[in-house]
């Protein structure tokens, strides 16, 4: 990734953009060239003109990320439990892997910006390519939306005004659960940008209003937009303070919108209140409350979500789905357009909350601002040209992420474009195709953020939001294909009639008319075999290709009679509006990772599966999801049988993955792929590797050998084998489902 100061050029002609992100193990600010993202369904794709950087939020980020990793621990006490667990399940290598990885994840930066809508997306309504729009969009000069967190700019309100509108949303949010009327006396406790927002909001509701903040500069402001006001530098008696301003009966309600982790603004408000008086927390503190100072007084606590009713739902946010207005009458869009009215009507003032400009070039600048010495409010990042623009073509665009990278290195089969650029796919895919060898030349995402990062990091030549890119590029010989699962089936269709080699990351599909599918795409290039260049269909099924699975595969086949195989997966809870649990989309986790244990007893009996039969839990109240808490028992052609144990309800210090297998008086114990244990095995007690071993690696090489081989049908997994696989954890699904 680039300095801030010094971006890499972009490919000529290419139509890429600048992004801003925290690097999260050093708290550097980088500015990194990615190609720009494309409009997908259901989104806006939006030129930048300004945005706002939130003073408080970003700048906890940054604080956070220049931290020392003992620092970073204190501020994250449950985070430093899951990693003891980890290293005691996974042991401590591979759980030192997880962590850098985490670190080494560059967060995109930002949530407040305006610009002209370039493209829409498919099934967007309400909105037009040239007109203005406000969005929770990042620092970067080309943002993709959904339609749900964008609302149209009135022509009244110009660009600087129009970046604050996330932040007035938030602040008007806190507000609305304040539930203020007409001359209620209220305070505002911190008075950052949300702070000083919230009272102009206040103050236009009809209420008075008294302020509270260190800064002098914040507290003027303040005043001058009609508050009263308490310095906490100076020691003023904030109790007294709010009685004399209240009458004598205590305020209506305060709303708190430091960011500080002490207990004190909670605890000042408490005190401060009326009986029956209301607290709203829409900023950071501590949260140690005393039970005396709200019993006595009958308070009541809120903390308000952010931007308003819809605020991570998946449903509303990305599939865009709205509420019914006569239920929901303010959502977060629609609290985004009463701001942007009030801005329209000048009831509320930004110009006064503006301390610093920098054109997005200089957005380490603007960062350095926010952490000095010297006093700071508002600071915008400015996109020069951006509004002079016309609206310009939606296609996706590739750029040069790592120059001559490529260079020289032979177009082929082992010549992969990557498809997706996940966590997945940057900390295990791509790494493990380029230690085996592989010349990856492109990566494309459609965030296109996400695919610059990539390419950028592993050393690829270009990076795309465009998957074309990759699909018709004639030199490249195989692709991997690491995207949302419901994407999967239709780009491995596309890729076998592009005549590409295929590697995809489970699951293949999550329909059997998808399967179907595949098999029709497969059929009309062929059967597999390198050697007449007909394409190699390989799964992500990286269990087989362990150490472990190999040793208990080689002990197996030596037995003639039946197994008996028991699986068990604690899988670990994932909540229910988490895409891998929706049908659509993720599949369900018996499809999205299930399969994996199915392909492993599958390869270990080396026997079809004749008959499945799953049991889920039952419904009852509180349990919303009932397939990732199930039984799966296979039948094989061999007599074998094999239950998969596949539950989401465990605890997290117990190993996540045991099989056991019994057989001719025999037992081998699988724990975790890190030890294999054995008894009745003449010569063998047992296998344990210094680290834990799930076959990524292996799984990888297995590929590239397979599509470099001159022997027709050397595969690793045959095409009918994944299919099977890949039905069986289909109709699994469909049978927990009932």
């Amino acid at each position: 990734m680039a300095g801030a100061g010094n971006p890499r050029p972009l490919r000529s002609g290419a139509l890429g953009m600048r992004q801003v992100y925290q690097d999260l193990k050093t708290g550097e600010t980088r500015l990194a060239e990615v190609p720009r993202p494309s409009a997908g369904p259901g989104q806006l794709l939006i030129r930048s003109h300004a945005s706002l950087v939130s003073a408080g939020t970003e700048r906890m980020l940054v604080e956070f990320g220049k931290a020392g990793l003992i620092d970073k621990a204190r501020q994250q006490p449950d985070k430093v439990r899951q990693v003891i667990e980890k290293i005691r399940t996974d042991g401590l290598m591979a759980t030192l892997d997880a962590v850098r990885a985490k670190l080494d994840e560059p967060m995109p930066m930002g949530y407040c910006n305006v610009g002209t809508v370039i493209a829409l997306g498919a099934g967007v309504h309400g909105f037009a390519t040239g007109e203005r729009v406000a969005s929770n969009g990042r620092h970067a000069e080309f943002v993709a939306v959904p339609a749900n967190l964008c609302a149209t700019v009135p022509a009244a309100v110009g660009d600087e005004a129009a970046a604050f509108t996330v932040l007035g949303a938030i602040a008007l949010q806190g507000m609305r659960l304040a539930r203020p009327t007409l001359g209620e006396a209220f305070v505002v406790s911190g008075l950052g940008l949300i702070g000083l927002l919230t009272l102009q909001l206040l103050r236009a509701q009809g209420c008075r209003v008294l302020g509270m903040d260190f800064d002098a500069q914040r507290l003027a402001l303040a005043r001058q937009f009609g508050a009263e006001t308490v310095d906490l530098a100076r020691d003023e008696d904030w109790a007294s303070a709010a009685q004399a301003f209240s009458r004598g009966r205590g305020v209506d309600g305060v709303l708190v919108t430091a960011s500080t982790s002490s207990n004190e603004p909670i605890r000042q408000a408490a005190n401060m209140c009326r009986k029956r008086g209301r607290i709203v927390l829409v900023g950071v503190t501590g949260l140690e409350l005393s039970r005396a100072d709200f019993y006595e007084k009958e308070l009541s606590f809120q903390v308000s979500c952010s931007y308003g009713p819809g605020r991570y739902d998946a449903e509303y946010e990305q599939k865009g789905h709205d509420y019914p207005v006569g239920f929901v009458r303010w959502t977060e869009q629609r609290n985004f357009e009463a701001v942007l009215d009030m801005l329209a009507e000048g009831k509320i003032d930004t110009g006064a909350l503006v301390s610093h400009r920098f054109a997005i070039a200089q957005a380490a600048k603007a960062y350095e601002t926010i952490l000095g010495d010297a006093p700071s409010l508002g600071v915008l990042l400015q996109y020069p040209g951006a509004a002079a623009a016309t609206p310009a073509d939606a296609g996706a665009a590739t750029v040069v992420a790592t120059p001559a990278a490529h260079a020289g290195a032979p177009t082929g089969a082992a010549t992969v474009g990557f498809i997706g650029a996940g966590n997945y796919a940057g900390r295990v895919l791509l790494p493990a195709f380029k230690k085996a060898g592989a010349a990856v030349k492109i990566v494309a995402s459609a965030s296109g953020a996400c695919a610059g990062i990539a390419a950028n990091r592993h050393g690829v030549e270009l990076a795309s939001s465009d998957a074309r890119a990759v699909l018709e590029d004639p030199a490249i010989g195989a692709v991997v294909i690491a995207t949302r699962h419901d994407s999967h089936a239709g780009l491995v269709c596309e890729a076998l009639r592009a005549g590409k080699h295929v590697f995809v990351e489970k699951p293949l599909a999550l329909a059997l008319e998808e399967l179907a599918a595949i098999r029709e795409a497969y059929a009309g290039v062929g059967a597999v075999g390198a050697k007449d260049g007909r394409p190699v269909l390989m799964v992500g099924f990286n269990r087989r290709f362990s150490p472990h699975a190999r040793r208990m595969k080689a002990l197996l086949d030596s037995v003639a009679e039946p197994k008996c195989f028991v699986m068990t997966v604690n899988a670990g809870a994932i909540p229910p509006e988490h895409w891998t649990q929706d049908r659509d989309t993720g599949g369900g986790r018996l499809v999205g990772e299930a399969c994996h244990f199915i392909d492993l007893l599958r390869y270990l009996t080396g026997a079809a599966i004749m008959s499945t039969q799953v049991a889920a839990m039952g419904a009852a109240p509180g349990v919303r999801v009932r397939d990732d808490k199930a039984s799966v028992t296979l039948g094989f052609a061999d007599g074998s049988i094999g239950t998969i144990h596949y539950f989401a309800n465990g605890h997290k210090a117990f190993p996540k993955e045991r099989l056991e297998v019994f057989c001719s008086g025999r037992i081998l114990q699988l724990d975790n792929f890190r030890k294999l244990s054995g008894w009745g095995w003449p010569g063998f007690s047992g296998m344990r590797l210094w680290r834990q071993d799930k076959g990524q690696q292996s799984c990888v090489e297995a590929f590239l050998e397979a599509i470099g081989s001159d022997q027709p049908g050397a595969v690793p997994i045959t095409f009918e084998e994944i299919m099977e696989v890949s039905r069986v954890a289909i109709e699994s699904a469909e049978l927990a489902r009932g």
